[in-house]
């Protein structure tokens, strides 16, 4: 149980100890600094500890979210002080250094949590300090102050704080007008019955896939539950991230599941339309790869961007603050998560397939080109280096494999030199764009595409031989998503076989995920997968020169059997190493994160 303590005399008629306790801590009191350093040290050492001035006067959700908020090893707020157990070194010392500066006498110990704070504040020691808004959190010095501060608090409802602060502000129309309103309170339910996040999360995924088994049926009536289901299915992912904020149930593994899920529900849904499709007699299997194509690769356009901008700090939370109408308009254009579950659920209600995945592919085209072309003109007119963090984070989500890896001294010796980052850009450029235009040219069954995909390799690792600090290093990943994936797609559709498109729909997929759980295992701050998982699947460069390879050589109905164990190797190794990473991180007790969703 974690530990608050008390320091100073109790006020009459103060509620603090028993709001403490209505949060499950365990209240001592200290009459002196030094009390207070024992106390803090005889304290469990794996729970969160404590510091609350007995004078204070504020909101319970003021505290709550002071204290127990699991994502910040130190927080504090106006006569609250609190540490997780990886911060209680830094919390130990600032208090021994308030002790020792009275000589280890008894030592006034009115304003001890701010002092302590303060010094931490000091040291350069990171310390959280939640935005609270109207919430009242105060220390008054006198019975008047006292007064007026406990009028202040009757006159907010925290209650109602607490449910708006639940929301994410900057949603986009549809979520924020159409879900929210509703799903805040559903997140309440929720948390009322001791429903976990992750129990959410799990329906919604639930959800999503019956969703994808009733488009496959093929039926109009199919069609239309698959479409209701898939905004409960929204409903659901939007509820699960308000109850994380709403009870501050925050975890590594509940992050990771809330991003993993959100995509494995809408390509499943693809794959059911395409199924669904197929029982009419219409076959969009192409279609519906070349749709997961375009959003994992405008993902990436996104998770690179914001790695080389060094710019990952969470979305805003609160009430919905009052935005134009251009504003809005932006958001739509970029056709966020909402505005297009919204549109794939209608549309397969009253249209077909193909209809449904020809306006997925139009939206999403437009939204990645525009938000693309701004995100270059942005870097553009950046100045400054990336960090080496970027730098090594863009690389890892590069995805080279062994060949590379191997190629790496020969291109450095051949004379690689950083001639800036147009031309690493233009470099990549050059070698991503010929091999695909000799794999749709040249396609299946030609040695063409396979001396490309040859010089493909070499100048993977010429591009990335150098660090990748420049402006515009960041769409070496997009570039080498795009390659990939359609290196495969066009392969394939040339194959003209039944199955071979179906078959890389499930490669695509299963290699997507490997790449999204690079992005977020490096998000979490855990680095990149190990290297031996890298090369195993033989990384970017070494599956597309792989499938040209087997394209060359093998008959359409060997190419098709040989694309399946592909995906099946290569999902079984990434999802096993995966779910042991993301379990084992969580049972060491890894730093509470949340991921708030993609807003495409």
């Amino acid at each position: 149980m974690p530990t608050a303590i008390l320091t100073g005399s109790p006020v009459p008629g103060s509620s603090i100890e028993a709001d403490l306790r209505s949060l499950g801590f365990e209240v001592g009191t200290a009459r002196d600094a030094t009390e207070a350093e024992r106390s803090i040290a005889e304290a469990p050492c794996d729970e969160r500890v404590a510091l609350v001035d007995a004078r204070f006067v504020g909101h319970v959700h003021a505290l709550r979210l002071a204290l127990t908020d699991p994502r910040f090893p130190l927080s504090a707020a106006p006569g609250v002080v609190a540490a997780r157990p990886d911060g209680r070194a830094a919390l130990t010392r600032a208090l021994a250094r308030e002790t020792s500066a009275g000589g280890r006498t008894a030592i006034a110990v009115e304003g001890l949590a701010d002092r302590v704070a303060g010094a931490l504040d000091t040291e350069g020691t990171a310390v959280h300090r939640p935005a609270l808004g109207s919430l009242v959190a105060v220390v008054p010095r006198d019975p008047q102050a006292r007064n007026e501060a406990r009028q202040a608090v009757t006159a907010v409802d925290d209650e109602a704080v607490r449910l708006r602060s639940a929301v994410k502000s900057g949603d986009g129309f549809f979520t924020t007008f159409f879900i929210s309103p509703y799903s805040r309170h559903l997140a309440r339910w929720c948390a009322r019955r001791g429903l976990t996040p992750n129990q959410v999360t799990t329906a919604s995924l639930l959800t999503a896939l019956i969703a994808a088994g009733c488009a496959a049926t093929g039926t109009r009536g199919g069609f239309v539950a698959a479409g209701v289901l898939l905004i409960v299915s929204f409903v659901l992912d939007c509820t699960d991230g308000q109850l994380a904020r709403y009870a501050l149930k925050y975890s590594t593994l509940g992050a990771w599941l809330d991003a993993t899920f959100d995509r494995a529900k809408e390509y499943a849904y693809y794959a059911g339309l395409a199924l669904g499709a197929a029982r009419g007699g219409d076959d969009v299997w192409h279609l519906a790869l070349a749709a997961m194509i375009v959003q994992t690769v405008r993902h990436m356009v996104d998770f690179a961007y914001h790695e080389a901008e060094d710019d990952v700090a969470p979305p805003a939370t609160g009430a919905v603050k009052k935005v134009g109408l251009s504003v809005w308009v932006r958001r739509m254009i970029i056709l966020p998560i909402g505005e297009r579950w919204a549109m794939i659920a209608v549309l397969t209600a009253v249209a077909t397939p193909r209809i449904t995945f020809y306006a997925l592919l139009v939206g999403c085209g437009l939204a990645a080109l525009y938000t693309t072309a701004g995100r270059v003109l942005r870097s553009l007119r950046r100045r400054t280096p990336n960090t080496d963090r970027s730098a090594k984070a863009l690389a890892d989500m590069a995805d080279n494999g062994g060949l590379v890896a191997v190629l790496y001294p020969l291109a450095r010796r051949i004379g690689v030199r950083d001639h800036g980052t147009v031309s690493r850009i233009g470099s990549a450029v050059g070698v991503v764009v010929p091999l695909l235009f000799a794999v749709g040219l040249a396609g299946y069954g030609s040695s063409v595409p396979l001396i490309f995909a040859a010089l493909y390799v070499l100048g993977s690792a010429t591009v990335t031989a150098l660090p990748l600090t420049g402006s515009l290093d960041w769409l070496v990943v997009p570039l080498f998503r795009t390659a990939e994936y359609t290196t495969v797609l066009l392969l394939a559709a040339h194959a003209d076989v039944n199955g071979a498109l179906p078959a890389t729909f499930g490669l695509v997929a299963a290699v997507a995920y490997h790449h999204y759980d690079t992005v977020y295992r490096i998000r979490g701050g855990a680095g990149a997968p190990p290297a031996w998982l890298v090369r195993a699947v033989g990384g970017q460069e070494g599956r597309t020169l792989l499938v040209c390879v087997l394209a060359a050589l093998l008959a359409a109905e060997a190419f098709t059997l040989a694309l399946t164990a592909l995906a099946v190797a290569v999902a079984l190794l990434v999802l096993v190493e995966s779910i042991r990473f993301w379990v084992t991180a969580h049972k060491a007790g890894a730093p509470a994160v949340h991921d708030e969703g993609e807003s495409a």
